[in-house]
């Protein structure tokens, strides 16, 4: 699958191009990077992943690019909305928006391309799946600081 490695290898850079600016923006504030901690939203939509029994549709792989859509449009919203809580002007708050497009096409990237390998009326059916799932995940998550 070709196409899926050369748009995951972009997805990766820009990532990590994100994190390069958002840890600038920690360094110039004097901050510190808080220690990496496993991340109880990405592990709980992680165990909704199924594996692929080797008959009919991969759907492990469904399930991977589905998950990464649902984190992807949870980040556009929430970098959304921070950008949209900043007064005009603010200096992040054009950072937060070009965050939120990029997440937003994040999320449209790994949903088309379960289009391109899957069936339409299946991508829909687990994709609604996933979010009723998540939402169960999300309310039963303490609110903490952190994206997810």
């Amino acid at each position: 699958k070709p196409e899926l490695v050369k748009e995951m290898i972009d997805l990766a850079l820009e990532e990590m191009s994100h994190f390069r600016q958002v840890a600038q923006i920690i360094y110039q504030r004097g901050l510190q990077l808080g220690a990496d901690a496993k991340d109880p939203y990405v592990l709980n939509l992680r165990k909704l992943i199924r594996k692929y029994s080797g008959n009919g549709p991969d759907i492990y792989f469904l399930d991977r690019l589905l998950i990464g859509s649902v984190i992807e449009a949870r980040g556009c919203e929430r970098f959304g909305r921070i950008a949209e809580a900043l007064p005009a002007g603010h200096e992040l708050k054009g950072f937060y928006n070009a965050i939120a497009r990029s997440e937003s096409e994040h999320e449209g990237l790994f949903y088309q391309l379960a289009l391109k390998y899957f069936e339409q009326e299946m991508v829909e059916a687990r994709h609604d799946a996933l979010l009723n799932a998540e939402r169960d995940i999300m309310l039963a998550l303490p609110i903490r600081p952190i994206l997810h």
